[in-house]
């Protein structure tokens, strides 16, 4: 940076000292057999000469709008953003009008550390069960699954509270569907060998609060609404376990954790069946 600033100054001097040199040869008429003895490349020179004249004069000036673009270059966007969705929205980053299919499966294939499901149960498994599985075979990724216990009091109500609308592919009902979903996971368990133990799924008897699906630090938070399936609701997208709302979701996700009790997905039927409400 020194070099290039010091040959900066050394043109624009040797132009400034030319351009002079040039108009006072005029004068003195050293010029006037010479075809630049015209009036036009005069007034160009001596144009020219205050120009660079001005420059050397400005150039520390300049140098600060140099200064301001290499800071605004340094400037962490990522960082800014994250900032303002702390303290302006809580960690809200966006609000989806169903479940984002294609993003969550993008974040499991980055996830780093974990993943967790907090539902009652998973109508959309299929739809990402594969990229699950490859997360805790490739990259060693813990994944923790909060169930409704099948038959806990809550899953009536979910079905009178669901009516017709429960998952579409199917009529089962909130038991049924639960007791699907734990055959998924058992058959999953016995497909990932050494890395079974990454997989822990867990049934609670609770009044269900939100549906989270996790991956790492990202959250896709939805409520239980009256004639709709927790996917199909808007979607609340939170980044930042340490934000406002990261951190309201985070503290329930270990709540029902705690008061959960684990199935052995060796054989769910026996497990959950002396599992005591």
């Amino acid at each position: 940076m020194a070099i290039h600033r010091f040959a900066q100054r050394a043109v624009l001097w040797v132009l400034a000292c030319a351009g002079i040199g040039v108009a006072l040869a005029d004068l003195l008429g050293l010029l006037d057999a010479m075809t630049l003895g015209t009036a036009l490349p005069k007034i160009t020179l001596l144009i020219l000469s205050t120009v660079t004249v001005f420059l050397l004069l400005e150039i520390d000036q300049l140098r600060v709008v140099d200064q301001i673009h290499e800071l605004v270059r340094r400037l962490d966007t990522d960082a800014i953003v994250r900032d303002r969705l702390r303290d302006h929205y809580g960690g809200v980053a966006r609000v989806h009008e169903g479940f984002p299919k294609g993003e969550f499966i993008e974040h499991l294939g980055t996830a780093s550390r974990e993943v967790s499901i907090l539902q009652t149960w998973i109508p959309n498994l299929p739809d990402f069960q594969k990229e699950l599985a490859e997360a805790i075979v490739r990259r060693g990724i813990r994944v923790r699954v909060l169930l409704l216990h099948p038959a806990s009091p809550v899953a009536r109500l979910r079905d009178e509270a669901l009516g017709k609308h429960r998952d579409p592919g199917a009529e089962e009902n909130v038991r049924e569907s639960v007791g699907r979903c734990l055959e998924a996971f058992a058959s999953m368990y016995a497909s990932l060998g050494a890395n079974r133990e990454l997989l822990r799924v867990h049934v609670y008897n609770s009044l269900p609060s939100i549906a989270v699906y996790q991956v790492d630090e990202r959250y896709l938070v939805s409520s239980f609404l009256h004639n709709k399936l927790a996917i199909n609701s808007s979607q609340v997208e939170v980044h930042g376990a340490d934000t406002v709302v990261g951190r309201d979701v985070r503290h329930e996700l270990t709540k029902i954790w705690e008061i959960s009790r684990p199935v052995d997905l060796g054989n769910w039927q026996v497990s959950v069946n002396n599992i005591s409400l």
